[in-house]
């Protein structure tokens, strides 16, 4: 288990990332898929952080837009199929390992529940409970964010 947590960043300049010459630097998707008020959260079944709460997302390849990449992600990851909405924030974090910037985006099932193929284990969480589960420390930035966007706390 990791031994501290860095400090995180959500960058206004998603066009300017932060990049550290002494780590690799990995660009990442996540989707932020809500439905009924409750937010999809997966539980990350290898690696060393393994066990963690993550959203669904991962790796975008070259050339690959943002939300193509997601709608892939979810594909391979969950066997679902979604619609990409606005972006919500990017975050970059430095992990003791690489730096990664994370561009997360709502968005909501198109067709399809998701069906589990490489996570341990999935919630479907208010936002008031997000906090409930143990997050990936970049991911705690996304949840900062959706407190605080958050339509239910204003009525």
């Amino acid at each position: 288990m990791p031994a501290e947590k860095p400090v995180a960043v959500i960058s206004t300049y998603p066009d300017r990332p932060t990049m550290l010459p002494h780590k690799k630097t990995i660009e990442v998707v996540a989707a932020i898929i809500q439905r009924n008020g409750l937010t999809f959260s997966t539980q990350r079944g290898y690696g060393e952080w393994k066990g963690w709460w993550e959203f669904p997302g991962g790796k975008m390849e070259a050339g690959e837009e943002p939300a193509e990449a997601l709608r892939r992600e979810i594909r391979e990851e969950l066997s679902a199929e979604i619609t990409v909405g606005d972006r919500l924030c990017t975050v970059e974090y430095d992990y003791p390992r690489f730096h990664l910037i994370m561009h997360c985006y709502l968005c909501s099932l198109k067709s399809g529940e998701p069906t589990l193929l490489e996570h341990e284990d999935a919630r479907w969480l208010p936002i008031d409970k997000l906090d409930t589960v143990n997050w990936l420390p970049a991911d705690e930035e996304v949840i900062s964010r959706l407190h605080n966007n958050d339509p239910n706390k204003f009525g």
